[in-house]
């Protein structure tokens, strides 16, 4: 299957749906909201961790080829599976294999000495040989954590480290060690080819070795891809590496397509800016100014990717699970939020989607707070709401519910379901791009083509009226949102308001 014409959506299981009114989020309350995802037009789903874990958020992995008894049974699970696939829906799991959980059994057994069992498994150094490592204070994109060399415990500071990039209760594996890279090849196996999953989003696949051996990172990824390629030649591998493009590209070889963080955050950062600055929307490392525009990033950097995988497809997103929400950075405003999705689904890449979004949840961090429950229908009569958490920011006072909204032409939910159609036709999902020069530094413009089919595509970053000159003598209106109005070979456009011309 090609994933050209993709749209992702990303589930966090423990807030999106609740069968037995536990007030968990569990598997088979997903799967009777499949034909929800199939009405949005979502063709691909992406689950947050649910192997067993002592965290809500299940990054800390315990057992890798079990299911959180929280969320169900394998059984619930292959059946989940088995429903998306009957509505052309492919089903892709994070696999979180750069650090486990520290109950790990392995790690539990690693930590009582150095002939234990599964003590090379994870990486040692004794403190006197890495007093400088220790030391160090330094954070990165993925991670604020400042200290990376842990003690077995905290009452022992004299004895030997473990590494764990993200914090002690992730200790991070060494694969040096052959015996770990096997345990993994032979439990995506089991994913790929005894429950059915169509792939794997890969968690912190930039820190399976520190950054100065970036190089043998690159080599594993290649080796687990030609690995689980042995039992599904169609598997779909996603990365998480958190970096500029020149650093992200040789990543490439070993995935099906990668994260760009840098594009979400420059979408939102030039809505909210509007006319203050210019509607140059850079992403891949680039400065947001007025000589950098998105086509001409996309057109620069998309090679570097395709040069060490011509199957290479960049994956798109406003935000996930890691991110504010989208609809909290715009302030809530509706307008902002409908135009962030025509910027989105209208850009090369595999969109992604945080289950939500399409209603305009909102979400602040600390993390638990961007992962709220999901809004089926006002709480009086919202039998699936998880209630896991109470939420902070969205509720019924403040986001409209997805009943409501799928029945009200005008909502978040119908613009996406709107552009998420136009995203998946192969002008918007596989034609290439091409900047439209403009003096009116709110206007982000650009064109898309794809055989004989053309488009043109003019957003008005600002909350200002704005006129350009247009040629469109043959286009057709293929999607508006906001006061657009093209008469006399001048195209106007009001606050926030998108238009999109097609030939």
């Amino acid at each position: 299957m090609s994933y050209n014409n993709a749209v992702f959506y990303e589930i966090f299981v423990q807030s999106f749906a609740d069968s037995n009114g536990d007030g968990v989020g569990d598997i088979p309350g997903m799967t009777a909201k499949l034909d929800y995802l199939v009405d949005l037009g979502i063709t691909a789903i992406w689950l947050m961790p649910m192997s067993p874990s002592p965290s809500y958020h299940k990054y800390d992995v315990t057992d890798y080829v079990g299911i959180h008894s929280d969320y169900g049974t394998m059984e619930d699970f292959k059946t989940f599976i088995h429903e998306a696939h009957a509505r052309e829906i492919r089903v892709v799991m994070d696999f979180v294999i750069n650090h486990s959980s520290s109950e790990h059994p392995w790690f539990v057994d690693a930590k009582t000495g150095k002939d234990a069992k599964y003590r090379d498994y994870y990486v040692w150094a004794d403190k006197d040989s890495i007093a400088q490592e220790i030391a160090k204070k330094e954070t990165s994109f993925d991670s604020d954590n400042i200290r990376q060399w842990h003690p077995v415990t905290e009452e022992d500071t004299v004895s030997e480290h473990y590494y764990g990039f993200f914090y002690g209760g992730m200790p991070d594996f060494n694969y040096d060690n052959p015996a770990v890279r096997k345990e993994f090849y032979d439990a995506g196996k089991f994913w790929l080819s005894h429950i059915g999953v169509d792939g794997f989003r890969l968690d912190a696949a930039k820190h399976i070795y520190p950054d100065d051996r970036a190089v043998d990172s690159h080599a594993f990824w290649k080796e687990f891809k030609s690995e689980m390629q042995k039992v599904n030649p169609d598997v779909y591998l996603m990365g998480e590496v958190w970096s500029d493009a020149k650093n992200a590209s040789p990543y490439a070889a070993g995935f099906t397509s990668l994260f760009n963080f840098d594009r979400a955050f420059s979408i939102l950062e030039s809505i909210n800016a509007g006319e203050q600055k210019a509607a140059k929307i850079a992403g891949h490392g680039y400065e947001m100014n007025a000589d950098v525009h998105i086509a001409d990033v996309i057109n620069e950097s998309l090679p570097w990717f395709k040069s060490y995988n011509p199957d290479f497809i960049e994956a798109s997103f406003l935000s996930n699970h890691d991110q504010n929400r989208v609809a909290s950075v715009l302030g809530g405003k509706s307008d902002k939020i409908k135009l962030s999705a025509a910027i989105l689904f209208t850009l090369p890449g595999t969109p992604y989607i945080y289950y939500g979004e399409e209603l305009g949840m909102l979400g602040m961090k600390p993390d638990e707070n961007i992962r709220e429950p999901m809004l089926w229908d006002i709480s009086s009569k919202d039998a699936q709401r998880t209630e896991w958490m109470k939420s902070k920011y969205s509720t019924d006072s403040t986001v409209v519910p997805a009943k409501q909204q799928m029945a009200d032409g005008q909502s978040i939910y119908n613009t996406y379901k709107e552009l998420i159609a136009l995203k998946k036709t192969s002008l918007f999902s596989q034609g290439t791009i091409a900047k439209i020069s403009s003096e009116e530094p709110a206007l982000l413009a650009y064109s898309r083509s794809y055989g004989d089919s053309h488009a043109m595509i003019y957003h008005n970053l600002s909350a200002k009226e704005i006129i350009v000159n247009v040629s469109a003598e043959g286009y057709k209106i293929g999607y508006e949102n906001g006061d657009a109005v093209l008469t006399g070979g001048y195209l106007t456009l009001g606050s926030r308001a998108s238009l999109i011309l097609i030939k």
